[in-house]
């Protein structure tokens, strides 16, 4: 199990350091070119941890993932606890290489999420919906077993990068809560005050993928 739990910690980590890291190293999304990076930084990092450890844990690298995963019993309670704890670590580990680069070479930022003053609905409504699209595509492209296995990950990964690609203007994107709290402790003031809404969105968002797919996928396997 720990093997599992350090998989998910690396991954984690991969993910908010390279994520993360494109959006600091690249002065944040002022631009479409920028947006773009951004988007596929997440979503290739994502491909290549679902190369490199999915063998191993599954390359969950997110908490809402993992609870989409418990919620439609497909592990244990006590497993889903352990990869949320190595997740949130892994984040922290990844954000704290970032912080110490980023300050190495004079930049600010840490790539954590914020809304902005009165968007707070939007903000929430974004992230529910789209965590919802995320861990729907990840539970059914790990669940069909007459498809390609090796297609996963790269359907996973670009279904990131498309996420990003329209969310990031609204939130910086979160979908995955371990991604948005280990930036936001090193930001402090306004992306802390908010990290509630990265927390609980993408949570709600996970429960009604893995309600929706316990009926979707159901009726497919008839």
């Amino acid at each position: 199990m720990m093997r599992k739990y350090l998989a998910e910690a690396i991954g984690t980590m991969v993910l908010v350091l390279m994520g993360c890291g494109s959006a600091v190293m690249n002065g944040g999304a002022t631009s479409v070119a920028a947006v773009l990076t951004i988007a596929f930084a997440f979503g290739l990092s994502v491909v290549a941890m679902a190369y490199a450890i999915g063998g191993i844990s599954g390359c969950h690298i997110n908490p809402a993932i993992t609870l989409g995963f418990w919620l439609s019993k497909r592990m244990p309670a006590r497993e889903a606890i352990g990869y949320m704890i190595a997740q949130v670590i892994g984040a922290l580990v990844g954000s704290t290489i970032l912080y110490v680069i980023a300050h190495g070479l004079g930049l600010t930022g840490t790539g954590a999420n914020s809304y902005a003053p009165g968007t707070a609905g939007a903000a929430f409504l974004a992230e529910m919906t789209f965590t919802f699209i995320f861990v729907f595509v990840v539970l059914a492209t790990t669940a069909v077993t007459d498809a390609s296995p090796n297609f996963a990950g790269l359907a996973i990964g670009l279904t990131l990068v498309l996420v990003h690609i329209v969310c990031i203007p609204i939130t910086g994107t979160s979908v995955n809560p371990a991604r948005s709290i280990a930036p936001a402790l090193f930001a402090g003031g306004e992306p802390l005050a908010q990290l509630w809404l990265f927390i609980l969105a993408p949570f709600l968002g996970a429960v009604i993928a893995a309600a929706v797919w316990s009926f979707v996928g159901i009726k497919k396997r008839k």
